[in-house]
């Protein structure tokens, strides 16, 4: 149950870690954390996907390490039985990045949700916000980190060869195909070799909810020449929507756990001088 609506939200907040993981594209000139302290779900902790990312690196929303992901989640209170729901008020769908986050880091996979439509559905629906910041009680949260769903620039390149995974990316066609420009500066156009795009806004409805299984069903399969495996990687360009690709491809296929090119073409496009 990665996904769940806005109605059980509502009935079992009581009994939820609610985050809001809200973050834009630099180029749209907004503020994540600005917005949550205007409006959030009540009880809602805020996750900087930025600041609780690798800050020793100079690409972006890079896995951190161990030590510092258990003081993070125990400085937002949360427990290792807790049951979390992630929301954002993005267009790129930013919770399921953190909702990847917590289950990389060993956080029981079934207990990770993330809120089908987020900010902009339960809005629509009339259900309440708040400006009131939750005062949390640290935990003492002990991590172990499921090193199978991550993999780096070296095992990307050597499966071009061995193909022993698919990569898919999820950024637009044209970025894909190299027709615009990155929106990050020092990186060429393109893709990975033998990787296959899946623009991650083709899983998704206008209201920001993920489209039925059956419809992410055919978009996989149409791609994938039909094959539904778990020897399947997701890229994008900094991380955050090959989650979203991740999540809908979990939803598809119960035995499949999300692994990611944690560069993504944040590394691989970079232009050698």
């Amino acid at each position: 149950m990665s996904l769940v609506n806005t109605d059980w939200v509502e009935k079992n907040i009581g009994n939820l870690k609610i985050i809001d993981c809200s973050w834009h594209m630099p180029n749209e000139k907004r503020d994540g954390y600005k917005e949550y302290l205007k409006e959030h779900i009540e009880n809602a902790i805020f996750f900087d996907l930025d600041k609780n990312s690798n800050q020793f690196t100079d690409l972006p929303h890079m896995l951190t390490n161990i030590s510092d992901w258990e003081k993070i989640v125990s400085q937002m209170g949360i427990a290792k039985n807790d049951e979390i729901v992630i929301y954002d008020n993005s267009d790129v769908l930013s919770s399921c990045r953190c909702w990847y986050n917590f289950i990389y880091f060993g956080h029981n996979y079934k207990l990770v949700h993330v809120l089908n439509g987020g900010l902009k559905k339960w809005k629509s629906e009339n259900k309440p916000t708040t400006d009131i910041i939750l005062k949390v009680n640290p935990t003492k949260y002990n991590a172990s980190e499921r090193k199978n769903l991550v993999k780096n620039i070296n095992q990307i390149n050597q499966n071009i060869n061995t193909k022993k995974f698919k990569v898919v990316d999820a950024r637009s066609k044209e970025r894909f195909e190299g027709k615009i420009k990155e929106p990050r500066k020092g990186l060429r156009g393109g893709s990975i070799p033998e990787s296959v795009c899946i623009p991650f806004k083709n899983l998704i409805n206008e209201d920001n909810t993920f489209k039925n299984e059956n419809e992410i069903l055919n978009v996989f399969k149409n791609t994938l020449e039909g094959k539904i495996t778990t020897n399947i990687v997701f890229s994008c360009g900094s991380g955050v929507t090959a989650a979203v690709l991740a999540l809908a491809y979990s939803l598809i296929n119960n035995k499949y756990m999300p692994t990611i090119y944690d560069g993504s073409w944040a590394e691989y496009g970079k232009i050698k001088i």
